[in-house]
């Protein structure tokens, strides 16, 4: 095993939940040597064309990345490892909420430039469905993500980098959904949701607060002197738990984690479906690796 690969630990636990043939056609090319050729790509940000021989044809490589990115094979091995830990109470429903910007490659931004106005028009709009924004930066994609109070990742949305954090939050709660194992319907609901300024917005607020859920989000400056300067007609200051404030390093640290997978860091997909993707399968990673060092003595 080389660094980076699976180990046969974490081979163990996905190895019953991947599609298995059905008897027609060829047979699949071993599973485990595809995704380890899949993670030497991601970690390393590299063409797919340059994976090396050992993992097999990089065409096998790239076509089952893409297949299982189709049909919610990636999504679904995630979903299995957060629905383990939940079934046995360790997953603790305290999230934090953020977004992290990643720079877009000149090979994910692939659309010609120039041209009559309705081609820079549609260009415009093939950026946008592609979750590509134009910032001072260049292009950029930003990643929002939710993580539970260890610091792993629960869900992920994509939208173009010069998007607002508070715009996309209701899409980003609207993916929460995990589900039971048995009885009953997936829960989507934390106890309590940690985010920073970038959320302090009312309509968030009572989003949060019309479903139970308790909202550690600090006020900016501007708010807090409004309120003020309304007096007794600007209401009460919003509750605001300083100390479990604190537990929002832990988004940031897992942002830092999956950062250090290079296509990861910078986009080089033109495909949001397969950007996403691959930050799905990164978020996974991190899964087994806790698996392991909890199952550690």
């Amino acid at each position: 095993m080389r660094r980076g690969e699976l180990t046969d630990k974490a081979w163990q636990r996905i190895e019953p939940l991947l599609p298995a043939t059905d008897g027609r056609g060829r047979p699949w090319r071993d599973h485990r040597q595809v995704i380890d050729g899949i993670l030497w790509r991601l970690r390393t940000g590299a063409p797919w064309r340059d994976i090396p021989e050992r993992y097999g044809p990089w065409q096998t490589c790239y076509e089952r990345f893409k297949r299982w990115d189709t049909d919610g094979t990636w999504a679904r091995l995630l979903e299995q490892m957060q629905v383990k830990d939940d079934s046995v109470g360790k997953v603790e429903w305290s999230f934090s909420i953020d977004s992290t910007i990643s720079r877009a490659h000149q090979h994910a931004a692939g659309a010609r430039k120039g041209g009559t106005t309705a081609g820079r028009s549609n260009t415009k709009q093939s950026q946008r469905r592609q979750a590509l924004g134009r910032s001072r930066g260049g292009l950029t994609t930003k990643l929002h993500m939710i993580t539970e109070a260890r610091g792993l990742p629960m869900t992920l949305h994509l939208t173009a980098g010069n998007v607002v954090d508070c715009t996309a939050f209701e899409a980003v709660m609207a993916k929460l959904r995990l589900p039971r194992i048995g009885a009953g319907r997936p829960r989507s609901r934390p106890d309590r949701l940690i985010g920073d300024k970038g959320y302090s917005s009312k309509k968030i607020r009572t989003y949060l607060r019309r479903r139970g859920i308790q909202a550690v989000i600090p006020e900016r400056k501007d708010q807090i002197a409004n309120r003020k300067r309304k007096g007794s007609h600007g209401g009460r200051p919003y509750a605001f738990d300083a100390e479990t404030y604190k537990q929002r390093n832990l988004v940031e640290r897992c942002f830092g984690k999956l950062k250090q997978w290079r296509a990861i860091a910078t986009r080089f997909d033109k495909l949001a479906s397969r950007y996403l993707a691959g930050a799905t399968i990164g978020c996974l990673m991190l899964w087994l690796r806790h698996r392991e060092l909890s199952d550690t003595p």
